[in-house]
């Protein structure tokens, strides 16, 4: 399906499964030119094949986002392609799951912050001089996939909680910076979307879980959620939380946070029950 926007280059990460594969699917059928970072090479190969033949030019770059030799490459090979770049989609990242009493390795605070925040921070350092646009233009875009987890606590989950905070308020402060070169910053909180990223996140023993640690019933399905936020980005929006009930549940802990919390601990032991169970 043809864009009514001209065709932009994006540069994603995380693009190998999940959210970031299926947003460069949706985009390559807008006829937009698409560079795809991840660090499953074959995984993100087949995903660049698939956008090609929607008719879109891609190229896979294998990166790890916590390395910074690596994002400099991923932005070069960008320029090298296209020339150019208009959208970088801060994607990639890891889940975990586990309350504070039950970690044991705590280096996984410091392995998630690398992966969530400083990813998102290390690919935007590199791709930045190539957003700025001249005074009284508009540049490019910078998007960063949070999670309602960044922007509320969530039991069972403070690891993630604390990369996810630190990644939005990155990108917070940013957004007020980079108004004066024309860069729009676009920060998206996903809800519970039906991807293997929870499946596959870590627990307290810094080990991959084998158990979702959250109620995954009623997930958004992923290409609903990448529709959401192709429109974001169409848009220029400066935030997308996705669901009404997201929107509804931050709005409401501002008035009845006690409350809320209540709520939450109860979802955490339905969980914790869940896969005892399991």
């Amino acid at each position: 399906m043809p864009s009514r926007y001209r065709s932009k280059v994006y540069v994603i990460t995380g693009a190998s499964d999940g959210i970031g594969a299926e947003l460069a699917l949706q985009l390559a059928e807008r006829g937009h030119r698409l560079v795809l970072a991840a660090r499953d090479e074959a995984r993100l190969q087949a995903v660049a094949g698939q956008c090609q033949r929607h008719g879109a030019m891609a190229i896979a770059v294998r990166a790890d986002v916590t390395v910074e030799d690596d994002c400099r490459r991923l932005i070069d090979r960008a320029l090298e392609a296209f020339g150019r770049i208009d959208v970088l989609v801060n994607n990639a990242g890891v889940s975990m799951h586990a309350t504070f009493d039950e970690i044991g390795d705590w280096s996984t605070y410091e392995r998630l912050w690398r992966v969530n925040c400083l990813g998102t921070v290390n690919c935007t350092r590199f791709a930045w001089p190539y957003l700025k646009a001249a005074p009284g233009k508009r540049g490019g875009q910078i998007v960063g996939v949070s999670s309602l987890a960044g922007r509320t606590g969530v039991p069972g989950r403070t690891t993630y909680c604390a990369s996810k905070f630190a990644q939005t308020g990155f990108l917070e402060a940013l957004r007020i910076e980079a108004a004066e070169h024309g860069i729009t910053v676009t920060v998206v909180y996903p809800g519970v979307v039906a991807t293997g990223i929870r499946r596959h996140g870590l627990d307290g023993k810094g080990e991959t879980a084998g158990v979702s640690g959250l109620d995954e019933t009623g997930a958004m399905p992923v290409d609903q959620c990448a529709r959401q936020i192709v429109r974001a980005i169409e848009d220029r929006r400066r935030e997308l939380v996705m669901t009404a009930k997201g929107r509804f549940g931050l709005w409401l802990k501002r008035f009845a946070p006690g409350w809320v919390d209540n709520l939450a601990r109860r979802a955490l032991a339905k969980n914790q029950a869940k896969d005892e169970a399991q």
